[in-house]
């Protein structure tokens, strides 16, 4: 069987021996795979620099047909993800593939998501900017990965009986529903978060495709990660391990 090339975001790596490793990969051409990259730690090896976490590579790989690991032959570094001075750059990137690994399933591929993850870790790389920009970009990302993957929140009507929203106030968000809710609707159901009009402005941009980057006020876009990353959470049934380390160093720095 010939091996096959695909651009590659790396997104875990694990030690296997003392000289291999087992990699995550997503692929552009084949979604995400593990393999088994035979030798990657040798000082000579066909991977020099390309199985970096959060670095994209174009690969060698030998598919397999049954459950086994994939076979990695070669990484060609093609662009390193540079760990700057903004710890929020580098929990982003982590995000970034945290999410990839856990929402996406096997062999099943997302060309146009691997561009949005792609562009989202050159940004974020090396990052020089200022760090309240950060979660715009996060923001952005997550809305179009749920939109891609068949998880968009609606916030256009009421996600349960399809009516118009509320006009006054702020609109109650279902998290187990996916969406916003009407108030009839929304009478007695857990787990809802209350949404001011900024935030639930802030999701349905990034929801909608093919919309230029507009500026938002920075507390709808903390408000609108707030509840996206609580969606999230339930979508996985557990918050990210990112997440964790985000309020971990909330803690030490306050």
């Amino acid at each position: 069987m010939a091996a096959e090339k695909t651009l590659a975001i790396v997104l875990r790596a694990i030690p296997f021996g003392e000289t291999s490793s087992i990699v995550t990969l997503c692929c552009r051409e084949f979604g995400k795979l593990r393999a088994l990259a035979k030798g990657a730690w040798r000082p000579k090896s066909s991977f020099d620099g390309g199985l970096d976490l959060l670095s994209t590579s174009q690969v060698l790989v030998l598919r397999r047909m049954s459950d086994g690991l994939d076979l990695l032959t070669e990484a060609a570094l093609e662009h390193r993800f540079r760990v700057g001075g903004s710890l929020a750059a580098v929990l982003g990137g982590l995000h970034v593939a945290e999410l990839l690994d856990a929402l996406t399933a096997e062999a099943d591929p997302h060309p146009e998501l691997f561009d949005v993850a792609h562009t989202t870790l050159r940004r974020l790389s090396d990052w020089r900017g200022d760090d309240r920009a950060v979660p715009a970009i996060l923001l952005r990302f997550e809305l179009t990965l749920l939109r891609l993957l068949g998880h968009a929140p609606e916030t256009g009507r009421c996600v349960e009986c399809g009516g118009p929203l509320d006009d006054a106030g702020r609109t109650p968000f279902g998290l187990l529903e996916g969406g916003a809710l009407c108030s009839r609707c929304r009478s007695g159901r857990p787990a809802v978060m209350l949404l001011s009009a900024a935030a639930v402005a802030a999701i349905r941009h990034g929801v909608t495709p093919d919309t230029p980057t507009i500026e938002l006020p920075a507390r709808a876009i903390a408000e609108a990660r707030s509840v996206i990353t609580t969606y999230i959470a339930h979508l996985l049934g557990r918050p990210t391990r990112v997440a964790k380390l985000r309020r971990l160093a909330r803690r030490r720095t306050s």
